[in-house]
């Protein structure tokens, strides 16, 4: 399996989204937007291998998650207004009690709760913060395979589907940065390049080297 957490410090987790203006008056909703969009969707279909964790922090009320599971997903397309249009329908109702997860349609799950409940839900997942000035996520001097095995597979069709290979987690926060209680020692601190790249940019970059199966850079440090 593969898991994106994506913190929206600003974004808005209840209410009526304004879908004219989810760059300013959702709080940047647009860039949650774009990285959902990044981690769940090929060009022609969903990664069923794939979850995608939003952590909406800018209120009113108490933070909320939203979470999108490639493997029970269902009825999302490529298009930036009706993504958020299905987060606009989550945040209409009620925040659930922190780590409650409800069902709200196919494969889209709303609780409350921060990036710490994640984390704490993530057992036994290899956990990387990406951040520009740490180590490279890749290992050093290894070659990027030309025809490597993916770190993660689904086989089968919605409703049966089988997923197999590594269980790894990033962590992706906006402009603001992870608080301090939040970088634990089973996590890893890992970058992409010196260069801070947008959200949907750096997963797809993730989503790369897994498909590849390029040699990660995964040992504590």
């Amino acid at each position: 399996m593969r898991r994106f957490a994506i913190i929206g410090h600003r974004a808005m987790s209840q209410g009526k989204v304004p879908l004219n203006d989810m760059a300013g008056a959702a709080g940047r909703m647009d860039v949650l937007v774009r990285a959902l969009m990044a981690g769940l969707l090929t060009s022609h279909g969903i990664r069923h291998d794939t979850e995608v964790t939003l952590h909406l922090m800018g209120g009113p009320g108490p933070p909320r998650r939203i979470k999108f599971v490639g493997s029970l997903l269902r009825g999302v397309h490529a298009e930036e207004r009706a993504v958020g249009g299905q987060i606009a329908k989550v945040l209409k109702l009620p925040t659930p009690a922190r780590g409650h997860w409800v069902e709200r349609s196919a494969g889209i799950f709303d609780s409350g709760g921060d990036i710490s409940h994640t984390i704490a839900e993530w057992n036994d997942v290899t956990i990387v913060c990406l951040d520009a000035a740490a180590p490279r996520l890749w290992q050093a001097d290894e070659p990027l395979p030309m025809e490597g095995i993916a770190h993660s597979t689904s086989i089968g069709e919605f409703g049966d589907i089988t997923l197999s290979g590594i269980d790894i987690g990033f962590v992706l926060s906006d402009d603001k940065p992870l608080p301090e209680d939040v970088l634990r020692e089973n996590m890893s601190l890992r970058s992409l390049g010196d260069t801070w790249l947008q959200g949907h940019m750096a997963i797809a970059v993730c989503h790369f080297l897994l498909d590849q199966g390029a040699s990660l850079n995964l040992t504590q440090s």
